[in-house]
């Protein structure tokens, strides 16, 4: 009895160690843990909106847009038996870019054509006996209709045999691929994306105060921020007839791309000659966040960032012009960006 009490309290002994040791070790690991401190301030540099000279030359920041995009969608259904393209391809106008199965359509058209056929032997007998008078004429006539009815049968097969052949309607790049082999797919199911480059077309927002400085068909110089050295010819196409709500008119300025050596979606600048040198509260272009559509910053407040929209204006290589969202007392944010999001908290270096 002594000795089964003994081997009670040793085991409960053991069971007690281990629990402790299992604690022990787990407050180690959790000491050993990193636990990012999202409270925690964000170093970041600031400067103050400052007022820069633009000279005789004005110039636009934009974004390129391609000349055509389009969401390319089947007129068939069924399943895919081909695909000829894939994520980044190059295809020209009429190139097929996959096939549906259209073997049933085209045992429906064959049936149709027997159909046909047939009632056209019909429609050769019944009209020599109408014309000797042997048989009536509402025969000749109803045998007619169904030669009718069967013609627009056989049309609309041979629309959906076409509708199985899925087309390029134009020269351009694959940006998205939305089908695979062996998907089952059915009218108006999106296929491919195709994006056409070989022309583009930036983008400018342009203050209501220098609208009156464009017109339609107006050469502009654009140099993109890749090839900044390098100057291309731009027309203006498009001056939209409606202002943003911040006051800004979308111009479209078409500049051609042979080479395909700029992408949509790259910023480029648009600049005028026969401008007139002017003063403006500005910011330096790498403070920017986002795109020049909807131009951002982040405003030191409080020891907080704010991520603030402003309408731009004028721009150059190196400042932006600030027309108004932001005061020449606040603090914008030069260095750090990549780190906050709206509301971090900051700490200024």
């Amino acid at each position: 009895m002594k000795k089964v009490l003994v081997l009670s309290v040793v085991g409960v002994g053991l069971i007690v160690l281990t629990i402790v040791t299992l604690i022990g070790n787990r407050k180690k690991a959790a000491a050993k843990l990193y636990i990012h401190d999202v409270n925690a301030s964000v170093l970041v540099e600031t400067i103050k909106p400052e007022l820069h000279t633009f000279d005789s030359q004005f110039s636009y920041l934009g974004t390129f847009e391609p000349y055509k995009q389009v969401m390319v969608s089947s007129e068939g259904q069924g399943k895919i038996l081909t695909v000829k393209f894939e994520e980044g391809d190059y295809v020209k106008k009429g190139s097929v870019l996959a096939k549906l199965d259209d073997e049933m359509l085209k045992l429906q058209l064959q049936t149709i054509e027997v159909n046909l056929e047939g009632q056209r032997k019909d429609e050769q007998r019944y009209r020599i006996l109408a014309e000797q008078n042997a048989a009536p004429d509402i025969q000749l006539e109803k045998v007619q209709l169904a030669i009718k009815g069967l013609e627009i049968q056989k049309a609309q097969i041979l629309r959906q045999i076409k509708g199985c052949l899925i087309i390029s309607p134009f020269n351009g790049f694959i940006t998205k691929k939305m089908i695979d082999l062996g998907t089952v797919i059915g009218i108006g199911t999106p296929v491919a994306e195709i994006t056409d480059i070989s022309i583009l077309k930036l983008a400018i927002n342009i203050p209501e105060r220098d609208i009156n400085k464009f017109r339609e068909g107006q050469k502009v110089d654009v140099s993109a921020d890749i090839t900044p050295d390098q100057i291309r010819g731009g027309l203006i196409k498009v001056i939209s007839p409606q202002a943003d709500k911040l006051h800004n008119v979308k111009v479209l300025i078409e500049v051609k791309n042979n080479s395909n050596e700029y992408k949509a979606g790259m910023f480029a600048t648009a600049t005028m000659a026969n401008g007139t040198s002017h003063s403006a509260l500005s910011i330096p272009r790498k403070t920017l966040i986002g795109s020049t559509k909807n131009p951002q910053v982040y405003l030191v407040k409080k020891g907080k960032a704010i991520l603030t929209s402003f309408n731009s204006g004028t721009a150059d290589g190196d400042y932006i012009e600030v027309f108004s969202g932001i005061t020449e007392n606040d603090k914008v944010v030069i260095k750090g960006q990549v780190n906050l999001k709206n509301n971090s908290n900051v700490k200024i270096k």
